[in-house]
């Protein structure tokens, strides 16, 4: 059993930064895969990065994130961050971390078995 809590968002102007947290409990968190996921109002559930689950994983992100977002994770911690440069309006959405022992299909959000509450990022134009 893994539990997922993020934090770290709130309301930015484009062009500017955050670093999203999520914080795990369970003794197996190292050997899930995670990821975070994003979902704007009216509109489906959307990858955004993945990590695998050894340390100094390997990523993946979607294009249209590519070269702004950083994915990483602390084993020692049991923490997941997403840190989130030039952020752009379309980037506003609530932002959920998930975990998942499956490395494929990592952007369907149906092989992630466990999931956060989300935290809301709102970026102003």
């Amino acid at each position: 059993q893994v539990q997922l809590v993020e934090s770290g968002g709130g309301l930015v102007q484009a062009g500017g930064s955050l670093r999203l947290s999520c914080a795990a409990s369970g003794r197996t968190f190292s050997s899930y895969n995670m990821a975070w996921f994003r979902q704007a109002p009216g509109k489906e559930r959307d990858f955004v990065a993945f990590i695998t689950w050894t340390s100094g994983g390997t990523v993946y992100y979607a294009d249209s994130v590519k070269g702004r977002f950083t994915i990483s994770r602390d084993n020692a911690k049991n923490m997941v961050y997403l840190q989130m440069n030039s952020l752009k309006p379309e980037d506003t959405a609530v932002y959920y971390c998930a975990a998942s022992k499956f490395i494929q299909p990592r952007m369907n959000p149906r092989v992630y078995d466990y999931w956060g509450q989300g935290t809301q990022v709102t970026v102003s134009s």
